[in-house]
């Protein structure tokens, strides 16, 4: 009979004096009096303290460890606490602590040469920001300035960020307090799981071939519609993250690639949360063999240790500012505490095969581990992904493949699913009706079988409410 290990055992050990515990609870206090959280209702919030924190796990303010399913907001690639960005950090700190941006210092110019020598040959320039929501609004801003048009494209189910043009760009249903005429205009994605063209009838034999095609005339019908002289950019995450972890159907991004090959239309993939090994490939859109024309990513490109994101453009963008000034620029561009994390950042994912061990997670445990949890319970609709970037979308009914809740909310169950999850260890990530799976790429085996069985166990709570 196999045992399976609870988090005391597999977590480092960490003891709390009294002094820390009454310090978290202080924290909480103050939190509650003056902070204000993002995308909430401040008066119906009870966040979770964080005293500590080491590779995988954290430490909530009683000192109980809980395994991090969440990468926090799926941005702690290399795990908490990793001691060469650590260090990294520390040396830069008493070297160069910071400087304006338009000076140049080695750290900033070999974090942008690390991040071009993973990209296509001819993107060989980064534009850096601080993160990424500022990353997607200066990525369009380029195409603007390339294409001299306004117009820009982008799905429904997916997010972009929360700043203006960026959360106007997203397609899920925090865009629609925020509207504006931004320029924006939504298609509907290729989602083989809930197909948007998929007829009734021929739902059980839907291919995925099938929905490739089918989004791809839809985009071209947008196109014609909205005059594709008009538009300068196509923005598409590399796999959706934070809507839905869904992976883009065979042929699909190969072909809007050619679409926007045909209008003169720049390809912007959005890689801040797919990107830096998150997939298993260092950049989620090597999966599919193309090349976009613009790529931005933030998040996992220093693990969030220091705010940081970019914009890496191709030969043909940055031309346009060679000899004229880009209209635009960032105080913190480039910070050196920040670079200097991004460099010891990639160079331990690099040294430790830590992507590498994100493709084995996938493909050897969480992959086959999340098809048994799928046969184990009526709730779970789907499960897909690839390297440490996972969703398990739960229905209320598996036939129809309905929802735990409307598109845009939120079952109450979900609640209770994280309770659950938390009062036996582990930490995990909820998305309206779904659960993410995006641990730390260098997570062992022993946690993720762990964290894997726990949700195992207390999705149950989501049985009971499937018709």
């Amino acid at each position: 009979m196999t045992v399976t290990p609870t988090a005391a055992a597999l977590a480092p050990h960490r003891e709390f004096t009294s002094e820390e515990l009454e310090a978290g609870r202080s924290a909480y206090a103050l939190d509650r009096q003056h902070v204000f959280h993002s995308w909430s209702a401040q008066e119906t919030l009870s966040p979770l303290t964080v005293l500590d924190a080491e590779g995988s796990w954290i430490w909530d303010g009683e000192g109980r460890p809980l395994l991090d399913l969440t990468s926090q907001l799926i941005y702690t690639n290399v795990g908490h606490k990793h001691p060469a960005v650590v260090q990294a950090i520390r040396d830069q700190a008493e070297k160069l602590c910071t400087v304006a941006p338009q000076h140049a210092n080695d750290a900033r110019s070999e974090a942008a040469r690390l991040i071009v020598e993973r990209l296509p040959e001819d993107i060989s320039h980064v534009f850096f920001t601080a993160g990424g929501a500022d990353a997607n609004e200066h990525a369009v801003r380029m195409a603007r300035h390339h294409t001299g048009r306004r117009k820009v494209l982008s799905a429904y189910r997916s997010y972009h960020g929360g700043t203006q043009l960026a959360v106007n760009m997203t397609g899920d249903p925090r865009r629609i307090p925020n509207d504006d005429d931004a320029g924006v205009v939504h298609f509907l994605p290729a989602y083989t799981y809930r197909s948007y063209f998929a007829p009734d009838s021929q739902r059980g034999s839907w291919t995925e071939q099938d929905e490739s095609q089918a989004a791809l005339a839809h985009l071209k019908q947008v196109l014609e519609l909205e005059r594709g002289t008009s538009v300068a950019a196509i923005v598409l995450e590399g796999i959706p993250g934070t809507a839905g972890i869904y992976l883009p159907p065979p042929g699909y991004m190969e072909g809007v690639r050619q679409l926007c090959d045909e209008h003169g239309i720049v390809m912007i993939l959005d890689e801040v949360m797919a990107g830096f090994g998150r997939s298993g490939r260092w950049f989620a859109h090597q999966h599919f063999g193309i090349e976009p024309d613009i790529v931005t990513f933030a998040k996992g490109v220093n693990s969030g240790y220091v705010p940081l994101g970019g914009v890496a453009m191709d030969d043909e963008i940055f031309a346009n500012f060679a000899t004229h000034p880009y209209p635009g620029g960032l105080t913190y561009s480039g910070h050196p505490l920040a670079a200097a994390a991004a460099v010891a950042n990639m160079r331990a994912m690099a040294d430790e095969q830590m992507v590498e061990n994100a493709a084995h997670l996938g493909e050897a445990v969480i992959g086959p581990r999340l098809e048994q949890i799928r046969q184990n319970h009526p709730s779970v609709g789907d499960v897909r992904g690839l390297g440490a970037f996972w969703a398990i979308e739960l229905v209320r009914d598996p036939a129809t493949r309905e929802p735990l809740a409307p598109y845009g909310q939120t079952h109450e169950v979900m609640g209770k699913i994280v309770a659950a999850a938390k009062e036996r260890g582990v930490l995990p990530f909820i998305n309206m009706n779904r659960i993410h799976i995006c641990p730390p790429l260098n997570a062992s085996e022993d946690e993720i079988r762990f964290g894997l069985d726990v949700l195992d166990e207390v999705l149950s709570l989501a049985d009971e409410v499937v018709v």
